[in-house]
């Protein structure tokens, strides 16, 4: 009997002292950081992985030791894992890993839609990223019907705000336009229930063709109210607006120099020909360039020039 109790006793103890060791051997693995490279490595994480397959994959790839610690710690610690492409940086332990993966804090990438582009280079840069699917199908801007993808559109131009847009991997192109295009109206709604209540447009599209070509008319801050100024006193007055820019836009596969002969083609949007705005905006206008075009300079200035400089000489003869 006492020999029994004795065996026990010993039995207990060693048990004892296993618990101990593996509880130290766990509380080592929590704060021992994986096998990561300086720099960090990337990580795909497809829908409805498993914990046990994500620790295979980081395994097979030299990263860390499948074991016991690792099921311990996600029987503790249960999560979903959200599929997504991670930046796995160095240093990172196994519970810091793991939260990253249930928090879904995955790769964003950018884009950045720049003010004064057009229709055409804005497709351009979206189908250039590297990074974004591509389900639009858009060979000939100039062709395309807006219809398709946004109800009502008749013409795309000017209706995707320029800013920098965040994304991950798996969002498209499309994505991107209809979060500009939903930009575009927020702002402009807002710019139209602030504007003042003399200026010469009927309707918002207005004041977005007005800043569109306030925007292509100078990149000068300074000078954009100024040129806002001078369009709205034209307008009011009667005049041609009788801006190179829009000329320039109405002249498909334009080679850079614009002549004469340019100027004395009547086109919808050569200004110089046509009273009032052109039928459309000719290019996506940015948050200044509206601003400028709710608020324009009050001066007798009715002409400007380019001082060659990327500024402008204003002068009311």
């Amino acid at each position: 009997m006492k020999r029994a109790g004795l065996i026990l006793a010993v039995l207990l103890v060693v048990a004892a002292g296993f618990s101990l060791l593996a509880w130290r051997q766990y509380q080592a693995f929590l704060a021992t950081p994986l096998s990561i490279p300086q720099g960090g490595i990337v990580f795909e994480l497809t829908p409805g992985s498993s914990g046990a397959s994500i620790v295979s994959r980081l395994s097979d790839a030299g990263h860390t030791e499948a074991g016991w610690p690792w099921k311990l710690l996600m029987r503790l610690q249960p999560a979903v894992y959200r599929a997504g492409e991670y930046r796995i940086e160095h240093g990172v332990t196994p519970p810091q890993l793991l939260r990253q993966l249930e928090e879904g804090r995955v790769i964003h990438y950018e884009i950045t839609l720049i003010e004064g582009w057009t229709f055409a280079q804005l497709i351009e840069a979206l189908g250039n990223d590297p990074v974004l699917e591509h389900e639009l199908d858009i060979a000939d801007p100039w062709a395309w019907d807006p219809g398709t993808l946004f109800e009502g559109m008749t013409h795309p131009e000017g209706w995707f705000l320029p800013e920098t847009y965040r994304f991950i991997r798996g969002d498209s192109d499309r994505d991107i336009l209809e979060r500009a295009h939903a930009g575009m109206n927020e702002v402009l709604g807002e710019a139209w229930s602030q504007r003042m209540p003399d200026l010469p447009l009927e309707e918002p599209y207005e004041l977005l063709i007005l800043a569109s070509i306030i925007e292509k008319e100078t990149a000068v801050d300074a000078e954009r109210d100024r040129i806002a100024g001078v369009f709205t006193r034209r307008l009011q007055k009667g005049m041609r607006l009788q801006t190179d820019p829009t000329v320039i836009y109405g002249i498909k596969n334009f080679d850079g120099n614009l002549t004469r002969r340019h100027l004395a083609r009547k086109t919808p949007y050569n200004t110089y020909q046509i009273k009032g705005l052109p039928p459309g905006p000719i290019a996506s206008p940015g948050a200044a360039a509206l601003e400028a075009a709710l608020y324009p300079a009050q001066s007798d200035y009715l002409y400007f020039v380019s001082k060659k400089d990327g500024t402008h000489q204003f002068s009311a003869t």
